[in-house]
């Protein structure tokens, strides 16, 4: 495929301007600047609350990138992306076709304000495409057309759910979300899987809640156990379901005291 396949599907006038979303909220915890007013106003509230959601989602994202150099390394040549969010360099298709240009993947995000990026930044090269989708609605991804043109389920896929299931509140099932995914994936498929938590925080996410609950999407932050649930039906690489800083670090670790400001778990696993 030569050119890059953007499906944006919606018009300018469904950007939501006038509550934060998640997605342009954590573009300003990165440095970015693709968000709006009442982003910044309230990514800033929960950074007065929590200063340490600035380097948990700059390791977040630091998981993200080796995560996706393994997948790319491991033999992977065609990954999905569910919850990209606002494009950030280097993306997850810059660092996978720098291992191996024939890599194709295929992004997805139920922003609309990402798919104003989509044309520039994530599919202005080959193997590559956008388009609007819901997790909550894996069918409605995996019979999308432009999964058709990128994937061909007949090979091991790299699914990527990156900081996205903390938006799924429990009654629309996580789990099962997963699970539907999971099932239309071959054998010797990865899954790269990261989730906010609170088990390093205690109560201050209780109000980091509060202000998720005025955006377009809550926050969720659960623990250990039920993060690992997620994982049924695949087996976890090596080190597990760690903070997203110890998994596979390329230097030296980091010391507890930084560790303890990361509310990120993060994990690698196949399917067999």
């Amino acid at each position: 495929m030569e050119d890059g396949v953007t499906d944006q599907g919606f018009s300018a006038d469904q950007i939501d301007t006038s509550r934060p979303h998640p997605a342009r909220m954590y573009d300003f915890y990165l440095g970015g600047w693709d968000n709006y007013e009442v982003d910044r106003e309230a990514a800033q509230t929960v950074i007065d609350i929590l200063p340490d959601i600035v380097p948990a989602a700059r390791a977040n994202r630091e998981f993200l990138q080796r995560a996706v150099r393994f997948l790319a390394e491991s033999g992977i040549r065609q990954i999905i992306d569910i919850g990209t969010g606002i494009p950030t360099s280097p993306n997850t298709h810059e660092v996978a076709q720098a291992v191996s240009p024939d890599i194709r993947i295929a992004y997805v995000d139920n922003d609309p304000i990402v798919a104003t990026h989509a044309g520039a930044r994530l599919t202005g090269t080959g193997n590559t495409g956008f388009f609007l989708g819901d997790v909550r609605q894996p069918r409605s991804i995996l019979d999308h057309p432009t999964i058709g043109k990128l994937i061909d389920f007949d090979q091991p896929v790299g699914l990527m759910l990156v900081a996205v299931l903390h938006f799924i509140k429990d009654e629309e099932d996580p789990a099962g979300i997963v699970a539907q995914l999971r099932d239309a994936l071959p054998d010797g498929s990865y899954l790269v899987l990261s989730h906010t938590t609170a088990d390093f925080h205690g109560g201050n996410f209780a109000e980091i809640d509060k202000i998720y609950t005025k955006a377009t999407a809550t926050l969720n932050s659960r623990p250990h156990a039920e993060i690992l649930s997620f994982f049924e039906g695949f087996d976890l690489l090596d080190p597990g379901l760690v903070q997203v800083p110890l998994w596979r670090p390329d230097g030296p670790p980091p010391p507890p005291e930084e560790l303890r400001r990361v509310g990120f778990y993060g994990a690698v696993a196949t399917k067999h």
